[in-house]
Order: structure tokens, then C-alpha cells, then sequence
């Protein structure tokens, strides 16, 4: 393992560091307002949800590593103390990526990267017609982590309003993963997208208890050949399929030649997500 201490390290040498390991990470596109009513855009990944009730955003424009300058959009907020987060999607990655240029505090970031100014309904700030969710929010505190280059500050913002355009919702009305088609930071010059293959399902065992780790017996853990997630998913089970249940399964069944081929059909099966057929085999 590389050890470090981020206190011997450069600013931009750490910030690499953590841009590539804490990654993908969901972009901010905020627009903002000057006290003279000049618009400001501008994406940041330091940015997420963090409550629901009430419906809380945080993102966090840092003053530069080089310069130590502030951020227009953090200025733009502490005189005007509202701003609209635009979700970036795939068809816009790149204009939003020509609206993080460093350009003068007088310049319209909307007009240079071809954006559309769209009027909000609760604030001051415009939204981007092209995003398909635009939040409209109140600034309610903004929190300084520092005054040397490289430290973020902390703009956190109340979602008053939410905009979203209807070809991304399903037949339940609710966002569909796959349309909206969205756009997340890595590190150095690196986005993903996710669309397609990148997108998997993991049921969340809210309610449900599994039998855990712990109860997967040592010759499933010890497998060579079924991985850690294959085993994170045979313990998210709530019990065992019945003696009964194995034996009549596996009457379905060829006898297998040996204990890696019995284990490669029981992954086979997880990778379909057929949890408990997986049992039955492995049993």
C-alpha cells in the first residue's frame, strides 16, 4: 500500500489523489446572480444531496490551488443568496465543460458555452432550458473550510422548486435512470457516463435481513472460484431454500465433474441475479 500524509503533499498532488479515488461524482451546474444582475454558470463535482426533509443540496467552489482567487459563483452567492442546480447530462457534457473556462466575472457563461437562459419561478438565478432538472434553491448558509487555495466552501442550499422535463419521466412519472442519461466527474480530464452497460441494479436490503457473510458456509467462502460480490449477494438472503426445494432442483441437474464447475453454474446464476436457484446448486 502507498501511505501518505495529505499534510507532505502539494495541493494539486492531494487533489489528484482524491479526484481519482473519490470518484464518480455527480456535477453541480450552478447558476448564480451578482447584486448587479449579471448571470454566472459554472459545474462543479463537489456536489451532492443530503437531505430530503427538508430537501437539502450541497456543492462547494474552492478557491483556487493556484491563484487562491475566488470562485464568481461563491461571490455571486454571499451577495445574492440563491442559485439553480442544473443536472448535466451526456448531450451536454462538453458545453458545460467550455462554461467552467476561466472567464472574466463580467462575461455571460450562458452565451459562451450556448446555453439558454430560462427565467425561474422563486429566484433570481436562470435556469438552462437544456438540463432536464433544474432546482430552483435558496441559499441558506455558506460555510468556509478555510482561507488558503484549494479550500472549499461549503454553499448550502434548500430546493424550493423542481423543474423536470417529461421525456425523462417513465409511466409512474418518476425519472427514469436510463433517459435522463446523466454525466459524472472522475479524475484529471475523465467523466463517465451513465447510459447502457455502466448501469446495474443492486436491491438495497432496506427492510429486509440477510443471513450475512457469516453464515455462508466455509466451502462456499473459501471458493476459487466465486468472487466477493457473488458472496455478498448469496448472504443478502433471509433463509436457506428448503431441503426439499435443493433435492427437487436438483433433479434438473447434470452431475457436475468437479466442485469449480459446480461453482462457475452457481455463478452463472448470480450473475442473473437467481439467488436462490444459486443455493440450490451450491448446497
Amino acid at each position: 500500500m502507498l501511505s501518505l500524509n495529505p499534510k507532505d503533499l502539494t495541493i494539486p498532488i492531494l487533489q489528484k489523489y482524491l479526484q481519482n479515488a473519490i470518484a464518480p461524482r455527480p456535477i453541480c451546474f450552478a447558476s448564480t446572480i451578482d447584486k448587479n444582475g449579471n448571470p454566472n454558470l459554472a459545474p462543479f463535482s463537489f456536489f451532492n444531496i443530503f437531505s430530503s426533509n427538508p430537501p437539502i443540496a450541497v456543492f462547494s467552489p474552492a478557491y483556487s490551488g493556484r491563484t487562491g482567487a475566488s470562485k464568481d459563483t461563491l461571490l455571486n452567492v454571499l451577495d445574492v443568496p440563491e442559485c439553480v442546480i442544473n443536472v448535466v447530462t451526456y448531450s451536454m457534457v462538453h458545453q458545460t465543460s467550455l462554461a467552467s473556462s476561466p472567464f472574466a466575472k463580467e462575461i455571460n457563461e450562458f452565451e459562451k458555452a450556448g446555453f439558454t437562459q430560462l427565467a425561474s419561478d422563486l429566484v433570481k438565478p436562470f435556469r438552462v432550458k437544456e438540463s432536464p432538472v433544474q432546482l430552483e434553491c435558496n441559499v441558506i448558509e455558506v460555510k468556509e473550510l478555510g482561507k488558503q487555495g484549494g479550500a472549499g466552501n461549503l454553499v448550502i442550499c434548500e430546493i424550493i422548486k423542481i423543474h423536470i422535463d417529461e421525456s425523462i419521466l417513465n409511466e409512474a412519472n418518476q425519472i427514469d435512470t436510463h433517459k435522463i442519461d446523466l454525466v459524472a466527474r472522475m479524475g484529471d480530464n475523465w467523466y463517465c457516463r451513465a447510459n447502457g452497460d455502466a448501469l446495474f441494479e443492486v436491491q438495497k436490503p432496506i427492510t429486509s435481513i440477510g443471513i450475512g457473510f457469516d453464515n455462508i458456509p466455509n466451502q462456499i467462502k473459501n471458493s476459487l472460484v466465486l468472487t466477493g460480490n457473488n458472496l455478498g449477494l448469496l448472504g443478502s438472503i433471509e433463509a436457506l431454500p428448503k431441503p426439499e426445494e435443493i433435492a427437487e432442483f436438483k433433479k434438473t441437474l447434470k452431475p457436475f465433474v468437479n466442485v469449480a464447475e459446480q461453482h462457475q453454474y452457481a455463478q452463472s446464476l448470480l450473475n442473473v441475479n437467481k439467488v436462490i436457484d444459486a443455493w440450490k446448486v451450491l448446497l
